[in-house]
């Protein structure tokens, strides 16, 4: 069994250290500049509609379903090249990389994400984070609903969660309660949405950007209401 750690820090993947808003713009860019603007439409409407069914964003799963319209458009088949080799360190916020050192000093920091078994892995590895994080990864549908088996890998008295979702910051605290504290990068278009800032109470920490992340002690990563 595991060694019980002190403290374990839990870093969400996009819009937490990658600015995946940048990257989803720069995706609907090159659908239009390749592929024209109803390509791009359409493609999204699958994209966004396998969220709702998986509860996940599937780039890969959308691409393969839409192929399946436009089997006769070879030039889609560059389309997957695009998304698995996308240059995913250029995306990553300023002070990403830094948080992850800032928290390591006291426990291991560790990749909670929500994703696909392939491109979001993918993507953690073309960032760096893997690397960053000693390859402690752990990638589910929903991992607010997970909590069991992140104990069961790395068990601890104490955990600080990073995430850019009030909404999972809220679930996790519901089961963990005051084991756990709850850090708000204000990152990404969730972060501001009105209806989600109403709907969900406020983070134990809340920062303007990830790199905010460096301005605080253990002390403040111990606290928590």
């Amino acid at each position: 069994m595991a060694a019980t750690h002190d403290i374990v820090f839990l870093f969400d993947v996009d819009n937490t250290l990658i600015d995946n808003d940048r990257v989803q713009a720069h995706l609907s860019e090159h659908l239009i500049e390749n592929y024209g603007a109803a390509a791009r439409d359409r493609y999204w409407d699958i994209l966004l509609g396998l969220v709702d069914e998986l509860g996940y964003f599937d780039y890969l799963g959308a691409l393969e379903r839409y192929r399946l319209e436009a089997m006769h458009r070879p030039e889609l088949l560059r389309m997957s090249s695009w998304l698995v080799d996308y240059p995913f360190a250029e995306r990553l916020f300023s002070g990403a990389l830094k948080a992850l050192e800032h928290a390591r000093q006291w426990g291991p920091t560790v990749i909670l994400s929500d994703g696909d078994a392939v491109f979001q892995p993918r993507k953690v590895d073309r960032s760096g984070l893997w690397q960053a994080v000693d390859g402690r990864v752990l990638i589910y549908v929903h991992k607010e609903r997970e909590l069991d088996y992140v104990e069961r890998l790395y068990p601890a008295d104490h955990y600080v969660l990073i995430d850019d979702k009030l909404r999972i910051l809220h679930a996790v605290k519901d089961i963990w309660r005051q084991r756990v504290t709850t850090v708000f990068p204000k990152q990404g278009h969730y972060a501001f949405d009105p209806q989600i800032l109403a709907e969900y109470p406020p983070a134990d920490i809340a920062l303007a950007r990830i790199g905010d992340f460096l301005d605080y002690g253990l002390d403040s990563f111990r606290a928590t209401k």
